[in-house]
């Protein structure tokens, strides 16, 4: 078969659920909140044009090679699953058809070596490290920031590279070593014991986040937890319906885990949160590990719900000597996936002279979408636009991601817009406001 030939149908292994295709109504309540629609205006390219191309290729009325592109601009962003006044399943639906199309339908040769390089690289970090080395002594000898100003590279190389190499944040030594040491005991009274998931991505990319992380969990008397052996937990892979490698991920994060005893297994990363819960699902079936992989999701825990529900302990500072305006910016497998909107604001409210303000269009996906903004760069970069722009117009000092996709993202569409206002994810915010350190420091 070549990248030409039309793939017929769904093979018979899990395809989209008749029964939750026939549950939308195509009312089109999901269109206003579909990013991809909004970006390309195409029916096809909209929650309920894809319900409908997943129907007909059930029936044998279209081909699955001849539609396959209107799933890949799909961000999964599950903005739909919230506003659907019938309650579709669609991010079961689009999980589903995913798999399917990374099973059958052949890419051209080109892109699935491209596919490949990003999967297996991003999700292993000590393979993602021996890439960065060099682009760490790029950045240091001064050379990124000349590029930048020229612009040579972007406009070299292919979309999709360009749009990667545009998201490397400033890299440091830190980069390239994990938290030491592997348990970290509580501050004061002790409270419980916790696992602390220190993601692929954002241990590279943004480390200051989990050292940030472990320092709140300590300072509020929880003794951390963090296995060496843990890696990846599967979510980019799973995202684009990588189903083996993602299993394999999932059955490694929780081999890891199953002998830390702890209280709970905390995720600051809500795109990995949400894959993280979902493991019993990834997982079903699976004789060894369907069992296993229920105990651990009843253990996983967001790390702002953690603390918002069980409460901090340890006094907080202001940031600045000065009120601060924050702007908190919803990513979608937090608010979406996971239902999480009140307790990262209840946290950040406790922070002493901090106002928080709502920019307009909240729940839009940023672009970031994991690895959608490497495979989908115009898409990506408009919303990208999009969001920086009603998030600025909240005129704020401060903006707070929970998140290392959409920092990244949102990082290099501020840089492009040329406003010099600052990302920080909440545990940073807190770790800043226990030591009484301002911010810059954290």
């Amino acid at each position: 078969m070549t990248a030409t030939d039309p793939v017929v149908g769904f093979d018979p292994h899990s395809p989209p659920s008749p029964q939750l295709i026939d549950a939308c109504v195509h009312c089109g309540f999901c269109l206003a909140t579909c990013p991809s629609y909004r970006v390309l205006g195409t029916e096809a390219d909209s929650p309920r044009g894809r319900i409908y191309l997943m129907d007909a290729i059930n029936h044998g009325e279209a081909a699955l090679g001849d539609v396959a592109h209107h799933f890949d601009t799909c961000l999964g962003c599950l903005a739909c699953v919230t506003t659907c006044p019938s309650g579709v399943q669609y991010d079961k639906l689009i999980t589903a058809t995913r798999a399917q199309v990374q099973r059958n339908y052949p890419r051209p040769a080109i892109v699935q070596l491209f596919r490949q390089f990003i999967f297996q690289t991003l999700p292993y970090p000590n393979r993602l490290r021996a890439l960065l080395l060099p682009l760490w002594g790029y950045q240091a000898l001064g050379l990124a920031a000349i590029e930048r100003r020229l612009g040579l590279l972007t406009r070299l190389l292919p979309k999709p590279l360009a749009a990667m190499y545009q998201m490397l944040p400033p890299l440091s030594a830190a980069s390239f070593r994990d938290p030491q040491p592997t348990v970290i005991p509580a501050q004061g009274e002790r409270r419980g014991r916790v696992g602390v998931i220190l993601g692929c991505v954002q241990r590279l990319f943004l480390p200051a986040v989990n050292e940030a992380t472990i320092a709140v969990l300590s300072a509020n008397g929880f003794e951390v937890v963090l296995p060496p052996q843990q890696g990846c937990c599967g979510a980019l892979p799973h995202h684009q319906g990588e189903e083996h490698q993602a299993q394999d991920l999932a059955r490694n994060m929780i081999d890891c885990f199953e002998t830390a005893a702890v209280d709970a297994v905390l995720i600051n990363a809500s795109g990995c949160g949400h894959t993280l819960k979902e493991y019993h699902h990834l997982l079903a079936a699976d004789a060894d590990y369907g069992d296993r992989a229920r105990a651990f999701v009843a253990k996983v825990e967001d790390v702002q719900v953690f603390l918002a529900q069980r409460g901090l302990v340890t006094p907080l500072h202001p940031l600045s000597d000065r009120p601060l305006t924050l702007v908190y910016q919803d990513a979608c497998h937090m608010i979406h996936g996971q239902k999480i909107r009140l307790e990262p604001r209840q946290l950040l409210r406790q922070i002493p002279q901090v106002q928080l303000r709502e920019p307009v269009d909240a729940a839009l996906c940023c672009g970031s979408a994991g690895v959608y903004n490497i495979f989908q760069p115009e898409i990506a970069a408009e919303l990208g636009r999009q969001k920086v722009r009603h998030l600025l117009n909240t005129r704020p000092d401060v903006i707070v991601s929970a998140n290392v996709g959409c920092s990244v993202q949102l990082n290099r569409h501020l840089q492009e817009q040329g406003a010099q206002v600052p990302i920080y994810h909440p545990m940073q915010l807190l770790a800043s406001a226990i030591r009484g350190e301002p911010l810059g420091k954290v």
